[in-house]
């Protein structure tokens, strides 16, 4: 199994930052992805990196403003979020999976509690 333990999430004013962690243990994997679902809709991708290729990929809502990066020696995938705007209020969860990078729900494996962020206006 695959342990992920999300923290950083809080509440921000529309144009601050945060950075979440997203602490890994357990067995090896391949790929690390974000993912938020905001009240009442249902969750999607966010950004995700290949832990060994560092390939990494962003949701279009996201690109530009958000950075995904990993500390090997932690075990922990960052995800640095800039320009926040109201829209990107969300519980966001980090997830794993044995394959390359994917930017679908359904092929992450391991998800992790999630990280309440509030980005008021």
């Amino acid at each position: 199994q695959v342990q992920l333990v999300e923290s950083g999430g809080g509440l921000v004013q529309a144009g601050g930052s945060l950075r979440l962690s997203c602490a890994v243990s357990g067995r090896p994997f391949r790929s690390l992805g974000w993912f938020r679902q905001a009240p009442g809709k249902e969750r999607e991708f966010v950004a995700a990196i290949n832990w060994n290729t560092d390939t990494i990929r962003y949701a279009d809502s996201v690109r530009g403003r958000f950075t995904i990066s990993r500390d090997n020696a932690e075990n922990t995938v960052y995800l640095q979020m800039n320009r926040l705007s109201p829209e990107d209020t969300a519980d966001y969860y980090c997830a794993s999976r044995d394959g390359v990078t994917s930017p679908y729900e359904i092929d992450y494996k391991y998800w992790g509690q999630g990280t309440q962020v509030t980005v008021s206006s």
